[in-house]
Formats: C-alpha cells, sequence, structure tokens
C-alpha cells in the first residue's frame, strides 16, 4: 500500500468513509471525484492532495508522519522502502539510568553496520546513521531503543518511526521479537540468545572474550536484518486487510 491510496489524513475522513471510497473505485489520489464526498470535505481533500503530491516529490516522509493517524505509519513504508534505516541496540539492563548501551546495529538497502561501546559507539557516529534516513523501524523501540539512546548519547531520531510491535499486535503477534519471527515463519541461522544471554555475553567480553562479543554482535545484527523481512510480512499482510480486500476486482 502506498501514500498514493490514502484518503485519512484528511480532516473529516475516517476508516469507514476511506473504505467507502475505495470500494467505489477511487483508489488513487489521481481518481478523486469531489462529488464522491460532500462538498467542505471533498475540498478539503483537494487541498491536500495537492499539497501532498509536492511533499511526495521531496521525499518529505515526516510531513506525511504528522498527516497520518499514529498506527497508519506503515502506510509510509512502500514509498520509503529505499530509506528505511533498522536499528536495534543491546544493553547491560532495562534501564538506561543503571545501565550501558553495549552495541547497536543499523539495517539499510541491504547492508548492515554495527557500533560497538569502547571503539565506535559515539553519539556523532549514531547520528551519522539517522542522517539521511526517511523512516526508522524498531520492534518496541519506541519504548526501549529510543529512550535509551537519547538518555545515553542525548541522540534525538527525529524521523518518522515505526514501531513493529503495534502493527504486529494488529495482525494477533504478540511476544518479543523472536517469537513474532517464529509465528511468521522466518528463521534464524543460530540459536535464540535471550536478553540476559546479551548481557552475559559483553560481561564475558569484558572479562577478555573476544568470541562472546563476535556472538553478541552476530545476534544483534540478526535482529536488527530480521526487522526488514518482518517489515515487509506485516506491510504484505495489512495491505491485504485493510486495502486489497476492499478494492473492486
Amino acid at each position: 500500500m502506498r501514500i498514493e491510496n490514502s484518503f485519512i489524513p484528511v480532516r473529516g475522513v475516517g476508516e469507514t468513509t476511506e473504505r467507502r471510497l475505495w470500494r467505489d473505485g477511487i483508489t488513487r489520489w489521481e481518481a478523486f471525484d469531489p462529488d464522491a464526498l460532500g462538498p467542505t470535505t471533498g475540498e478539503r481533500v483537494e487541498s491536500f492532495i495537492a499539497d501532498a503530491w509536492e511533499h511526495l516529490d521531496d521525499g518529505d516522509a515526516e510531513f506525511f508522519a504528522e498527516q497520518f493517524p499514529g498506527g497508519e505509519h506503515w502506510r509510509l513504508y512502500e514509498n520509503f522502502r529505499d530509506e528505511t534505516c533498522y536499528f536495534d541496540i543491546e544493553t547491560t539492563g532495562l534501564s538506561a539510568d543503571y545501565n550501558d548501551v553495549t552495541t547497536v546495529s543499523f539495517h539499510r538497502d541491504g547492508e548492515t553496520t554495527t557500533l560497538v561501546r569502547g571503539e565506535d559507539l559515539t553519539a556523532e557516529r549514531i547520528r551519522e546513521q539517522f542522517a539521511d534516513a526517511s523512516l526508522v523501524a524498531t520492534f518496541n523501540g519506541k519504548r526501549f531503543d529510543v529512550p535509551f539512546l537519547k538518555q545515553s548519547f542525548d541522540v534525538s531520531i527525529d524521523v518518522p518511526h515505526v514501531d513493529l510491535m503495534y502493527p504486529c499486535k494488529r495482525l494477533g503477534l504478540s511476544g518479543g521479537l523472536q517469537a513474532v519471527e517464529r509465528d511468521i515463519g522466518l528463521e534464524r541461522d543460530r540459536p535464540d540468545i535471550s536478553g540476559e544471554d546479551a548481557v552475559r555475553l559483553w560481561r564475558e567480553y569484558e572479562a577478555g572474550d573476544d568470541e562472546a562479543l563476535e556472538t553478541l554482535v552476530a545476534y544483534n545484527r540478526e535482529d536488527t536484518v530480521n526487522l526488514a523481512a518482518l517489515m515487509e510480512t506485516v506491510c504484505e499482510h495489512l495491505h491485504e486487510d485493510v486495502f486489497a480486500c476492499e478494492c473492486p476486482d
């Protein structure tokens, strides 16, 4: 589903009205007929479309994140797939007040980068990873990863954010990332490692075990890479549930 299929950002157009437009064959902005709605709402839609085309041509994902309801930010993905940055952090515990970030992995356009505490994990390097991203994606990142980076490095992520935990719940997929992966048939190359294991591996690395760091980094990278596959699956299912089922044959 693409941004151009959406009318829900317009005041006066809720889910019911948007679905009715789709059923009537108005599935893209180009097909909009103001007579399909009342004059006031029709004018609002026309005004939005004219403005939105300019922002879309400019690649302005932030504009659409502000216009769309928070639960519908997944709709931005198809338009900004190549500029989506997936990221995941590992820490020594659950509280940023008392614990440290140990590794952060970023995955974008098929490439994965991992920053490691004590080597290259700095605020500047983190900001570099987000600098030209149009969209970021995490799993439970709004409650954990983003606040942790903010408190630990004073890094604010001013990029539209899709936290995949929430659209997964919308699809009936609950639990942690690895549980969701199993539910959708996404396999890993290595055995599951828990958050407690990640802390243990970092402590072992601090004690001189370099192989422990290699294992931790591999685990962190796989978490991040798998977010891209999860995003594809989630958006495909939501496309079918929200949009495709309403479109005329």
